[in-house]
C-alpha cells in the first residue's frame, strides 16, 4: 500500500534499537524477530486464513528470521483492547476498523453510512488520495500503519422482530460498535443504539438485553448470531474496509531488510483476500439461510434517505469534506 511505502522508506539507521526482537536480529544467540498479530474473527474466518497467509508469507521471505505469531477470536481482548496494546508495544499487529475513528476522526469514513456504492467505488477510493489521506491521519494519530486492508461485506441488521416499515425500528434495542457515528446515525433513524464489545453480543442478545445488532455476513455466520436472531434485514447501511494495522514503532525497529519483507507480505496477503472474498461472502450468507435464518429486505432507500440528510450534522467539518469527496468520486 502507498502508505506503507512511504513509512518503511523512513532513516532506520539512527533508531536506538532495544527492544528485544530488533536486539536479536542483529546478533543475539537467538536471531529470530517474533511478532504478535491479534484479532476478533474465528478461524473460519478469511481474516484469520489471511493472517495465517501473512505469516507463512514473512517466514519465508525471511528465511526464518522473522515469524508472526497469529491470535484470534478476541484472545487478547477487544478491538479497541488490541489497539491500546499495539499503541504500548505489548502488542505488533491488529486488525482494525472504524474504531479508530475515536483516535483518528478520518477513519470514521470506514463505517461512513451511505458514502459507497459498492466495492470497486471503495477500492478506487482506498486506492487514490483519498485512502493516503485517511491512512496518514491514523498514523499520525493513532501510531498505526496499514500495511493491506480487507473487504468486507455490507452491514445487515438482524433482530427477531418484524420490521414491515422505518418506523418499525423506533426503539429498537441495537448494539453497535462503540463508534459516535455508529451511535449517531442509529439515533436519527429512531433506534436505540447500545455500543458493546463484539464478544458480549451473543449472550446479550441471548438475555435479551439487546433486541438486535448489525454486521456483515461472514460475522453474523461465524459468531453464531443466527443462534438467537430470526431475521436479517439487507439494510447494506454500511459498505466498509478494515486494516492490518502494525505499530508504527515497532515498524521503524525492524531492520530495513525485514521492512521490505513485512511490505512484500503485506501486498500479497491483500492480493489474497480479495481472491478470497466473494466466494467466502457467498457461503457466509448461504450458511445463514442454511441454519434458518431469515433474510429478508427492507426500506434501503428510505433508510438511506434519512441518514444523507443527517449527515452533515452527523459528521464534523472535516469528516464531512472527506465524506462529499467520496460520493462524488466516480
Amino acid at each position: 500500500m502507498k502508505k506503507l511505502v512511504a513509512a518503511l522508506s523512513t532513516t532506520m539507521a539512527l533508531t536506538a534499537v532495544i527492544s528485544t526482537p530488533a536486539d536479536a536480529f542483529f546478533g543475539k544467540k537467538d536471531d529470530t524477530v517474533t511478532w504478535k498479530l491479534g484479532h476478533n474473527a474465528n478461524t473460519d474466518h478469511i481474516w484469520h486464513e489471511t493472517s495465517l497467509k501473512f505469516a507463512s508469507l514473512v517466514e519465508e521471505k525471511s528465511n526464518g528470521k522473522m515469524k508472526v505469531e497469529v491470535f484470534p477470536n478476541g484472545q487478547l481482548g477487544s478491538e479497541t483492547d488490541m489497539i491500546n496494546s499495539v499503541r504500548l508495544g505489548t502488542l505488533d499487529i491488529v486488525l482494525a476498523g472504524e474504531t479508530m475513528q475515536n483516535w483518528a476522526p478520518k477513519a470514521a469514513m470506514m463505517a461512513a453510512p451511505y458514502a459507497f456504492r459498492d466495492l470497486d467505488h471503495m477500492n478506487k477510493v482506498l486506492d487514490g488520495s483519498i485512502g493516503r489521506e485517511i491512512e496518514q491521519n491514523i498514523t499520525d494519530k493513532v501510531g498505526l500503519v496499514p500495511l493491506y486492508y480487507h473487504e468486507r461485506a455490507p452491514r445487515n441488521l438482524t433482530t427477531n422482530k418484524d420490521i414491515n416499515s422505518i418506523n418499525d425500528l423506533n426503539g429498537l434495542v441495537l448494539r453497535v460498535p462503540d463508534v459516535p457515528m455508529f451511535v449517531k446515525t442509529w439515533e436519527v433513524i429512531g433506534a436505540k443504539p447500545t455500543p458493546m464489545a463484539l464478544q458480549e453480543v451473543f449472550t446479550s442478545l441471548q438475555q435479551n438485553t439487546i433486541q438486535g445488532q448489525e454486521n456483515p455476513y461472514d460475522l453474523i455466520s461465524s459468531l453464531g448470531f443466527y443462534e438467537v436472531q430470526k431475521y436479517a434485514y439487507e439494510s447494506e447501511h454500511v459498505i466498509q474496509w478494515i486494516y492490518a494495522v502494525a505499530g508504527e514503532k515497532q515498524l521503524n525497529k525492524l531492520p530495513e531488510e525485514l521492512q521490505t519483507v513485512v511490505k512484500e507480505a503485506a501486498a500479497e496477503s491483500e492480493a489474497y483476500a480479495k481472491s478470497e472474498f466473494g466466494e467466502f461472502i457467498k457461503k457466509a450468507r448461504q450458511d445463514l439461510v442454511d441454519r434458518g435464518m431469515e433474510i429478508r429486505p427492507i426500506d434501503k432507500a428510505g433508510l438511506q434517505k434519512i441518514v444523507s440528510e443527517s449527515m452533515e450534522d452527523i459528521l464534523t467539518d472535516d469528516q464531512f469534506d472527506i465524506y462529499t469527496r467520496i460520493i462524488a468520486t466516480n
